[in-house]
This record gives structure tokens, sequence and C-alpha cells, in this order.
């Protein structure tokens, strides 16, 4: 696979921020924001050159759901204009002006009727939204192979898939057609299409970020966050979109600063659970001891546990997810809004509308869901499940008193190809390693570690609770002195046009 190294590109000094490319889609969110700033670039000539490249590579890559030339607000924008940048987001996070639709036939034409308040925060600052990205089908996937319209390509290769579901953003980001996309993450959702895609996938702990304005999945386990080139662009856009928010009662008061995420990370303490090596491709566990080798060599140390109910937090993880999805997507009855199919009694247009409306997978979800949920079954499987979610908290925050942070891969295997995965249990596996950071409320990143066969793998790393700026600040360690990170910029793939 055929990819072009940044720091090849001739480059040019600017400011005191360190090296900035002549081409102005390949400088991160930060050196962007600076450059309009300082009137070094113009706005709507960014705004152009980010449009031209969408429309030369999404009709081949396909990661907008919408996409606006010439955002309509680009000449009203009120407010600051301390971050001047167009950005993205995924098509589950509410944007008046634009539909939302949830990559789902039943909101196919669905008209956002208000701001979510991470696209509020933005637009206040001066950010300029070009668009909406593709997603599997109300974020239940993780290949974005389940999007009612059309499944997207990962950049790097364009048979495979980008991960899910927040894949299209992962591949808008990726392919350098936009600086940054917010996505949702339910159970690795923006870290599992990071690590795909080659970029910096970031969950912030639950609550840091307001979830209103997201539709719902899991609602004690959505959580917003960025998709971006950096892991420096990870900590300023989350500067800009944290905090309370009286529209969400479960948004928490903490703020977060990242002013000591340059630091090292010298004599930090990192833990490594030993069942995660048992599922692991061994190319990616050749690759992965590499990296952590170059960690002790940074003055780390790391050490391995074992944990026997380890495997079980996938499982947890389906049953509370699928139950709170299947009481969540209740909603969507052909009543109040979105798609309606007449017939000839109210139940029958329920029925019709769903069936019509709701794609294979969210189907599933949504049956194993309300089983789990029945009178007979909630005792033998919700409540154990959140008993054995509880326990694994328990675990983990015990593991947090001694040790700085958790790593592993992000993903056990590769992006397999576009519709090779035909057994669903082997396509649930593809976040194992990230499903933790959700049953937990724990803040997670995925940093890229290398390629192979010139696919990206992702080094993911969990922290405690409310501890993003020590997250933050390890992994912008991990991205200086490891991984693929070279003179300020990742590699970026070679894009075909159609």
């Amino acid at each position: 696979m055929l990819y072009v190294i940044i720091k090849t590109v001739e480059t040019v000094c600017f400011s005191d921020i360190g090296v900035v490319l002549l081409e102005i889609w390949m400088n991160s969110a930060e050196e962007l924001s600076e450059m309009v700033k300082s009137g070094k670039i113009d706005t709507e000539n960014l705004i152009q050159e980010y449009s031209k490249r969408i429309e030369k590579y999404d009709s081949n890559i396909k990661s907008f759901i919408q996409f606006e030339k010439n955002p309509s607000y680009l000449k009203e924008k009120k407010g600051k204009n301390d971050f001047p940048i167009p950005y993205a987001l995924k098509d589950n996070i509410l944007s008046l002006g634009f539909r939302t639709t949830c990559a789902s036939k039943i909101l196919w034409n669905f008209q956002s009727s208000y701001d979510s308040t991470v696209n509020l925060k933005l637009k206040n600052i001066g950010g300029i939204l070009m668009g909406k990205n593709n997603l599997d089908e109300f974020a239940m996937g993780t290949s974005t192979e389940f999007s009612s319209f059309f499944t997207t390509k990962n950049p790097w290769d364009s048979t495979r898939i980008p991960g899910g579901s927040s894949g299209g953003s992962a591949a808008a980001v990726a392919s350098c057609m936009i600086p940054f996309s917010l996505g949702s993450d339910t159970g690795g959702s923006i870290r599992i299409p990071a690590s795909f895609c080659g970029i910096v996938g970031y969950k912030p702990t639950y609550g840091l970020v307001s979830r209103y304005g997201l539709v719902a999945f899991s609602s004690s386990m959505d959580q917003i966050g960025p998709l971006c080139r950096s892991v420096r662009d990870a900590a300023i856009i989350t500067e800009k979109i944290s905090g309370l928010d009286d529209k969400d009662s479960t948004s928490a008061k903490s703020s977060v600063n990242f002013k000591d995420i340059e630091k090292d990370i010298k004599d930090m303490r990192f833990v490594i659970v030993s069942e995660c090596y048992k599922s692991m491709d061994p190319d990616i566990k050749f690759l992965f001891d590499e990296n952590v080798s170059m960690l002790k060599w940074m003055g780390v140390s790391v050490d391995e546990i074992s944990f026997s109910e380890y495997e079980m937090a996938l499982s947890v993880y389906h049953i509370i997810s699928t139950a709170e999805a299947s009481s969540n997507l209740a909603r969507f009855d052909g009543v109040r809004y979105g798609l309606r199919v007449n017939a000839d009694t109210c139940q029958n247009v329920n029925f019709s509308s769903r069936s019509s409306g709701f794609g294979d997978e969210v189907k599933r979800r949504i049956i194993l869901g309300t089983y789990n949920l029945s009178s007979d079954n909630y005792p033998v499987f919700f409540e154990k499940a959140q008993k054995i979610r509880r326990k694994l908290k328990h675990f983990f925050d015990k593991i947090f008193k001694k040790y700085d942070a958790v790593i592993s891969p992000t993903s056990p295997v590769l992006p397999y190809k576009i519709g090779e995965c035909s057994d669903i249990f082997g396509y649930y596996k593809i976040d194992s390693y990230t499903v933790f950071a959700n049953l937990g409320g724990y803040p997670a990143i995925s940093v890229p570690m290398g390629f192979i066969s010139g696919l990206p793998v992702g080094f993911h790393i969990m922290c405690n609770s409310f501890q993003d700026e020590l997250l933050l600040r390890i992994a912008r360690a991990f991205e200086k002195k490891c991984g693929v990170f070279e003179d300020n910029f990742y590699p970026v793939p070679h894009l075909e046009m159609t």
C-alpha cells in the first residue's frame, strides 16, 4: 500500500509552534487556528481548501453523509474567534441547519431542531461545521458496514473497513478532508476507527463532555470525544467542549487544563492485563512489545497482572448496551418523528415504521435488549451483568491506586476487508480491549504505534476517572518518543479518486 510520509514535504517555520507545512490541509487544528488568528491564512480560503479535498476524494472514501461547501453561517458567525477552523460531526450529534440521520432510514430526513452543546460551544468560538460523517446505524457496530446509506472505506486500503461506529469521522480526518471531527464512543467507537485509520481518538471521562444533543445508544456508556491529528489537538478540542452543562444531568463540574501535557513520564508505572494476549494477532503483539520496550527505555516501569474476569467484560457490555438501546430506541415509533409508514391501526404504524426504518444490526440489538429486560430474564442477565460491571470497576479502581495507566493494543486484530467478516461474534471481539473504559467511565485514548502490512495499528492507554490530564500527558509522551509521529506529524495515506 502506497503512502506519503509527511516529513518529506518541504516545510517552513511559523511562529513558536514549530514546523508548519506548505500544504494547508496537512496542518493540525492547533496550527491552523494560530495561522488564521495571526492573519497568515483566511478562514474562507481555508474552507475552500478543505472543500476541494472533500469534493476530490470523498466520492471514493464516502466519509460524509452531508457536506456544506459554503457554510451558511460563515459570514454571520458571532462571538469569539478563538478557534476559527472547520470541523465535522458524527451524524448522531445534532446541529441546526443539518439533518441528523444516525445513518438510519428511520431518520433519513430528520432536521435537527436544536444545537447539541458541543456544536454550540464550537460555533461560539468561531468553528465552522462543514458536514456530518457516516457511522454504523445508531452507532451500533465497529466497521461502518452497518450504515443504512453506504460503507465508508479505510483511506489506507479502500478494500478494508475504517472501524466504527465513528468510521466516517476517522476516515475524513485520516484523509485530511477535515482537521478534526467529534464522534461518540460507547464501547470503543472513537478509539477503534482511530486505530484502524492511523489517527488519535480520545474518549474523555464519562460526564466530562456534555451529551446533550447526542442521540442516545447506551446512556450509561455513551461519551462524545474528538478524532484528530495529534494528542495536542485532542487536548485543545476537549478544553473547548468540556464542562458542566445544565441540560445534561450526567455532566461533571470538573474542568480540564492540559498545560502540563509536555512533561515527561519518567518513573510512572503502567500495567498490562495478561489475558489480553490470548486473542491478540501475533504481528500486533510483536509491534506492541516493541513499543512497550520503548516506554521502558523512557524510564517507565511496565508490569503484567492476571484478571480472571477479564474476558467477561465483552458479554457484560453487550447485555447492558443492548438493554439500554432497546429502551432508548423505543421513541422511534412512527408517530412523533422520523419515518412513518401509514397503516390501519396505530400498532401497525409502529410495527411497519420500525420494520422498514431499522437495519438488521439495530433490530438484532433491540431484540436482545428486550429479551434481557423481560421479567424472567432481568435477574438472570441484566441484573447479573450490572453486578459484574461493578466488580470490574472495583478491580480497575484498585489497579489505579498502584498504577498510572493500563495499556494494550487498541484492537486485537487488523481491519478486515469489507464484507469479509460473517461471524457476528468474531465481529464483536474487535472492541474487546476498549469496552472497559466505558463500563467504568474511565478516560482512554488510541495513539498510532506503527504499521503492519501497510495498515496502521493503535496503542491504547486508559487512566482513572477524571485523570484526563494524566492520560493526555502519557499519550503525548508516547506520541513524541514511540510510534510513528515524526516532525510533528503522522503519515498520511495516498488517496485515490473514483
